[in-house]
């Protein structure tokens, strides 16, 4: 299914300490209602006013981790958008904090795709970890061939739970 049918009229916090991020989500995320908050204090007050279906959050400027905290507390699916904050060690406090997914902002262009899908989990109809196949490559590339070895055992167990198929691969081929 096409990211933008998925998204369709779903409401979306995202919140980013640099204007021209948000400003770049809302394009790209024309197709949800979205609300959109420089820091954690706006986000909070939206987060006790209103309901989501997802949200994107910075982890830098924002406190984007207590915000993690706050959206899984609400049972909102979020997503992790990043460029200070790109690591290894973030990548997995992410995913350990209750993330659906980590994404370089180096690839925000790929947000509609990475929100469908996310969404598309929550519901059943999709397999988690799709993300991830789709940006190791790049996550090889930036950290290097060796970068989940500090964090071995986490890996090990992300891969035997959110295992992608060849045919999974194929398909975002």
């Amino acid at each position: 299914m096409e990211p933008s049918a998925v998204l369709e009229g779903k409401k979306v916090l995202v919140v980013d300490d640099e204007v021209d991020i948000l400003e770049t989500l809302e394009e790209l995320l024309d197709m949800c209602l979205i609300d959109s908050a420089p820091n954690y204090e706006t986000a909070m007050k939206f987060l006790s006013k209103n309901t989501y279906d997802l949200a994107i959050l910075d982890i830098m400027g924002v406190r984007g981790y207590e915000l993690l905290e706050e959206t899984n507390k609400r049972g909102i699916p979020a997503i992790m958008l990043t460029a200070h904050a790109l690591s290894p060690d973030n990548l997995v406090r992410s995913i350990k904090g209750g993330a659906h997914a980590y994404v370089p902002k180096d690839k925000i262009s790929e947000i509609p795709t990475h929100a469908a899908q996310v969404l598309q989990e929550v519901e059943g109809k999709e397999k988690r970890g799709k993300w991830f196949a789709r940006l190791a490559p790049f996550f090889d590339k930036k950290f290097g061939s060796d970068w989940k070895e500090k964090h071995k055992d986490f890996w090990d167990a992300f891969e035997q739970t959110y295992r992608v198929s060849r045919d999974d691969l194929e398909g975002m081929m």
